[in-house]
């Protein structure tokens, strides 16, 4: 029997997703719980399994669109029994043909490239889903020897993942002239254009004309992320104070955590104790850990802990379930774990939710300091800033330092002057000694 598969709501009431892309086409064999597809939600790129064992029939979403929840994605044939035949005639969707012999038998599927549509002799009927893709391109390439990316409605040879940054850029691909295998667009094809654009430079001879203007979809994380942060920064009353620490010490102490066995295999940097030092902070003064809904306020005794991380999809904000209850070692994995998969845009929709309190690092940009915006939900956010060289006076004596600038945003309806101002000595001080995480946690 035929079954179709419909986009399911993975979390949190999301209502759309984009399908990125596809891991099977039709005519391929699936197991139940194979993943099939890729989907980028408002929160993040999700990997679907597949609930059904069996044949692909149908791609009926293409790579690239947007599709509501309960919208059928992906038709897969089932059991034994053939389907009963449609009385239109065979189908090609995504660039796949299903050829059917007009006696009552069984069906014959044979497989055709996405993108270059049907095999002579094969005829269409009209897809059931008006998600499904249309647009087949004349010839198809011989199977045996593929080359490393595929042409799409442009024609031009291009990864998925290259054509989805150019998509997100608004470069046009078949103004560029690519330098990959075959001739094939690359990634720092497309950035290379994006480069220019911005710039007002001319593009190389035979790269075609840029647009003067480049216009770059709002949708997805980067969507929700707009959204977000225009409701906390006009629903929070923010209050943003800043204090320069001498981190000299906590710099010597990551050079000896980095020496240690335990953290033989983990990347160790100052973000480490600095996440220790707020986590122990938040322990001395829980209010800062809480949440306001305008009836009560909501204090957590658990510390899920927020690390803001700029990908190129947009700023998301993963967090570590129960920091407070890890150990050193098991906080610093953690924080690698974290970071690779927002990087890699894998973190789940379980993993950007939930969060308590949020670290954002402004210092990998070089920057100083800035004024964070509240995570929303959250009633406090630490910026860490670029840590650098500076004169300092130390025992009455002027001495070079490492010296980094913090930066404590706080909603202003929960958290005073009085009690922000605490928290964030609290964290300066543990990182000008941080023994005193020691004594303090």
């Amino acid at each position: 029997m035929l079954r179709e598969f419909k986009l399911p709501d993975v979390g949190e009431g999301l209502t759309e997703a984009e399908i990125v892309k596809w891991h099977v086409a039709p005519g391929d064999t699936v197991t139940v719980n194979q993943t099939i597809v890729e989907i980028e939600t408002a929160k993040a790129v999700v990997e679907l399994p597949c609930p059904f064992e069996g044949t692909v029939a149908e791609l009926l979403v293409a790579e690239g669109q947007t599709v509501e929840v309960g919208t059928p994605i992906i038709s897969v044939r089932t059991g034994d029994a053939p389907a009963a035949p449609e009385p239109a005639a065979p189908a090609e969707q995504n660039g796949q043909a299903v050829k059917a012999e007009q006696d009552g038998t069984a069906e014959k599927r044979e497989p055709v490239l996405v993108g270059y549509g049907v095999k002579p002799g094969a005829t269409r009927r009209r897809r059931r889903s008006t998600a499904a893709a249309t647009a087949p391109t004349p010839a198809a390439p011989t199977p045996a020897a593929p080359a490393p990316s595929r042409p799409g409605r442009s024609g031009v040879l291009a990864k998925p993942p290259v054509r989805k940054l150019a998509k997100d850029l608004g470069i046009d691909l078949s103004t560029l002239t690519g330098t990959g295998p075959h001739g094939s667009i690359t990634r720092a094809d497309v950035e290379a254009a994006a480069a220019r654009l911005r710039t007002g430079q001319a593009a190389p001879a035979g790269a075609g004309h840029p647009e003067r203007e480049e216009r770059i979809p709002v949708r997805g994380v980067r969507k929700a992320t707009a959204q977000a942060m225009v409701a906390s920064a006009f629903t929070a009353p923010h209050v943003t104070e800043f204090l320069q620490v001498d981190v000299t010490e906590t710099m010597a102490a990551v050079e000896r955590l980095r020496r240690l066995p335990e953290f033989a295999e983990v990347r160790v940097s100052p973000l480490l104790l600095v996440a220790k030092a707020l986590i122990t902070a938040v322990k001395r003064h829980p209010m800062i850990n809480s949440t306001w809904t305008d009836e009560e306020i909501i204090v957590k005794h658990y510390v899920n802990l927020g690390i803001a991380a700029a990908t190129e999809r947009g700023l998301i904000v993963p967090n570590i379930k129960d920091a407070d209850r890890l150990s050193l070692p098991e906080l610093a994995r953690e924080l690698n774990r974290l970071v690779e998969r927002a990087r890699a845009g894998r973190c789940t929709p379980a993993e950007l939710t939930g969060g308590t309190i949020t670290i954002t690092n402004v210092g990998v940009f070089g920057v100083d300091a800035g004024t964070p915006i509240l995570n929303p939900g959250e009633v406090a956010i630490l910026a860490l800033g670029q840590i650098r060289d500076m004169p300092w006076v130390v025992d009455g004596q002027l001495a070079v330092r490492k010296v980094t600038t913090l930066a404590l945003s706080f909603d202003h309806r929960v958290v005073d002057g009085e009690l922000g101002s605490k928290v964030l000595r609290d964290v300066g001080a543990m990182l000008e000694d941080p023994i005193r995480m020691l004594a303090w946690g």
